[in-house]
């Protein structure tokens, strides 16, 4: 059984991290985190990369929810440097859709992203990492599967409610192996995912939020880097709520 190091800085010098969604919102504010904190990224994501990319960092387009494209990713990445020791999962989808309108094509759509976006990188890197002794996951979670939803369907609320399950999952079964398994959920942010739900315009603080505003990509990052450093090493399976207090759990 691999025992727990000391919590220590929140600093990722020399660790290789692999961000998936890393095109979207949070996903960008999580490649600037982690490469500002020492790592050496690998940014993914469906869709091209536009903008300059932080120091440090490189673009490999893949699609999460194909499982041969994603184990052909990290394959390579294993091969070209010799480790991966953090994943942060940050691709999603968000739906609206009520549960009586619902269809079975939209809940596969939003499970095939939300779910299986997150199972494919995890299934793949977590033998890996238990094998080597050390591995830091954070899966992006939601306010919405802990309270019901906020602007989202019964789907979304389901698909996210399955993340969190299934990193709790991966904490429990990697914890004497050295592989560490959390979840961030975040209130509304901020995001151009967010503003697209139904044709919403994005959030004005209002409130239903203690801390006076919404979210921005940066706070939910900062909270990803604490799970992905050496600062949370005595933290696994756990939710992180980073919603400004509109959820005191």
């Amino acid at each position: 059984m691999v025992g727990s190091p000391l919590s220590g800085p929140s600093r990722l010098d020399g660790q290789v991290a692999l961000i998936t969604g890393a095109a979207g919102g949070i996903g960008r504010a999580v490649v600037a985190a982690l490469s500002a904190a020492g790592a050496s990224v690998i940014a993914s994501d469906l869709v091209e990369y536009t903008g300059e990319l932080p120091t440090n960092t490189v673009y490999r387009q893949c699609d999460v929810t194909s499982r041969d494209q994603t184990e052909a990713l990290i394959d390579t990445l294993l091969a070209d440097r010799g480790a991966v020791d953090i994943l942060v999962l940050c691709a999603g989808t968000i739906s609206s859709v009520p549960l009586q309108d619902s269809t079975d094509e939209e809940w596969d759509a939003i499970f095939d992203v939300n779910v299986m976006g997150v199972v494919n990188p995890v299934r793949k890197l977590y033998p890996v990492m238990a094998a080597r002794g050390y591995g830091k996951m954070v899966a992006l979670g939601s306010i919405a599967a802990k309270i019901g939803g906020v602007a989202s369907g019964p789907s979304y609320v389901a698909a996210k409610s399955a993340v969190h399950g299934l990193m709790k999952w991966v904490a429990k079964a990697g914890a004497g192996k050295g592989v560490y398994a959390n979840v961030i959920a975040p209130g509304p942010v901020e995001t151009p995912m967010w503003a697209n739900v139904t044709g919403r315009a994005p959030p004005a603080a209002n409130g239903n939020v203690p801390l006076g505003r919404f979210g921005a990509p940066e706070d939910i990052a900062q909270g990803i880097l604490f799970l992905c450093s050496p600062a949370s090493n005595w933290i696994t399976g756990t939710v992180l709520d980073v919603n400004g207090g509109m959820l005191m759990d």
